[in-house]
Parts: C-alpha cells; structure tokens; sequence
C-alpha cells in the first residue's frame, strides 16, 4: 500500500473522484468548503482550470501543514467557450446539443497544496460525439444526473457510452481526475 509523507485529503465533493482514489487503495479523507470560482474571461481554459484550483485549495491554508490538500477543476471547452456544469434541465439540453457532431476539450486543473505551497498542473483531453439525436438527449437528462457535471454529461455514463466515438489523451481526466499525471506529481510526498 501506498503511504504519503502526510495525511491526503480529497477536498471535493465528486463522488467520481472519490471512485478513483479509492480504486487505487490509497487512505484519504474527503473535506468540502465553499471556495470562489470566479475567473477572468480573458484567460486560457488551461489557466481556468488551474486557477479554480488554486483557489479551492486556498481555503484550506489551516490544513496544508499537516496534510495534503488534493482539488480539483474540470472544464469542457467547445470552440473556445467554456462550458461549466449546466443550471437547469434545459440548460444540459443545450450544452449536449453544442457538443453532438462535434469534438470538444476536457480540461482539469488539479492542485496539491502542502505546508503553503501549491503544486499544480491541468491535463486536456479531446473527445469526439457523433450526433446526438434529440430523443436520446432527453432521455438522458430525464434520466441521468447531468447538473452535477462540466459539459452536463459523463463518460462513463450512458450517453457517453453510445455517443463519444474516441478520445485522445486521458479517459479518468474527462471523468474528473488524471489519474496517471496526479500519481506521477504525487511521488515526492510519497513515504
């Protein structure tokens, strides 16, 4: 089992991120506060992601003595427009249209903040959808849980299932969390 240098604390509430730490088998706890999410609309979605990040970590200066505070920022971007994760039904419907026929990027910022320092990076990842017929988006809507995430849809559920057609770079990072590239900035706290 891997052991860290200090306690690793997942701050974020995406029960998909929690999914792939704990199919690692690494020890974390998960621990939530309200950070802003503001950001420029003059900056890279690369910096976006990385931003947000920062700034969800920043909260938890109380904490980064003694452990390591682990964020995270995932962004879909569609010909240059960021895409967040939808308000309404409605919303989600609209999005899901924007990237039917289309190839769009996933973008996340991720942040290891330990004794006041961050280290932080994004990952990107293209991902092609054929066309999405009207039917199958709603049914996806009405059925699945789209609200709670960037682009309003995720690859492992359904409608990324039957609608993303390839991906080129990381799956887990278009699920929320790059794997592979967080293990790698993670080694140096390793015991």
């Amino acid at each position: 089992m891997i052991e860290f240098s200090h306690p690793l604390i997942l701050a974020s509430g995406s029960p998909r991120r929690k999914m792939l730490l704990e199919s690692l088998g690494w020890e974390f706890s998960i621990l939530t506060r309200e950070a802003s999410e503001y950001f420029p609309q003059d900056l890279h979605p690369r910096a976006i992601a990385v931003l947000i990040s920062e700034n969800k970590a920043k909260v938890y200066d109380d904490l980064s003595n003694k452990n390591i505070v682990l964020t995270a920022d995932t962004l879909v971007v569609q010909e240059g427009e960021v895409l967040g994760k939808p308000t309404s039904p409605t919303h989600a419907i609209e999005m899901l249209q924007k990237l039917s026929s289309s190839t769009h990027l996933v973008i996340t910022g991720v942040t290891l903040f330990n004794k006041g320092k961050f280290r932080s990076f994004s990952v990107e990842t293209k991902v092609n959808f054929r066309s999405l017929t009207a039917k199958e988006i709603s049914y996806y809507v009405d059925n699945f849980s789209p609200l709670d995430k960037a682009g309003a849809y995720g690859i492992q559920d359904w409608i990324g299932k039957i609608g993303i057609t390839s991906i080129e770079g990381d799956y887990y990072n278009v699920m929320g969390l790059p794997i592979s590239r967080l293990y790698e900035e993670l080694i140096p706290f390793m015991k």
